[in-house]
């Protein structure tokens, strides 16, 4: 398995990959509404564009034998703190378990201590089943937030940081 920076160029790829996930990851969860407009949201290629080319958000895809396994993307000096924010972190539901996921977690912990920073900080639903991996992984619960994202729709999270 290798890392690849994602670019511009690899835009279609990220969002092939949420296409597959985000529903499987947010059936439970979510409304179909909800999904689509967050979705759009976060996946439209003017909103990729606009988090890889002016959030200063890097991108992160998986590869192994030709196929994208999943992606994280990630801020370093996050509100100019010595934070890494993990904005998302997504893996194809069929390579969950194998060591996807932690490699993400490792390579972006790598990157914040290259750029001297501290903590991993990320917001995760309170409903998702991914809270118990990043307790795995040496996140702990920070606090709660209630994120209003327009339509009527709310973002209940938890955020979870993890000292490095």
């Amino acid at each position: 398995m290798q890392i690849i920076e994602a670019t511009t160029d690899h835009i279609y790829n990220i969002q092939v990959l949420s296409d597959i996930i985000w529903p499987v990851t947010f059936r439970e969860i979510l409304s179909q509404e909800q999904i689509a407009y967050m979705m759009d949201m976060m996946y439209s290629t003017a909103s990729l564009e606009r988090q890889m080319n002016e959030l200063n958000h890097r991108y992160l895809l998986a590869e192994e034998d030709g196929e994208y396994l999943g992606f994280v993307s990630y801020e370093v000096n996050y509100k100019d703190a010595p934070t890494t924010k993990v904005h998302k972190i997504y893996v194809l539901p069929s390579t969950q378990g194998k060591g996807v996921g932690r490699f993400f977690i490792d390579t972006v912990s790598e990157k914040a201590k290259e750029n001297n920073n501290t903590t991993l900080s990320l917001n995760v639903n309170r409903y998702n089943k991914a809270i118990d991996f990043y307790k795995r992984m040496g996140f702990d619960f920070h606090a709660t937030e209630n994120i209003d994202i327009g339509n009527g729709f709310v973002m209940e999270d938890y955020i979870m940081n993890k000292e490095l």
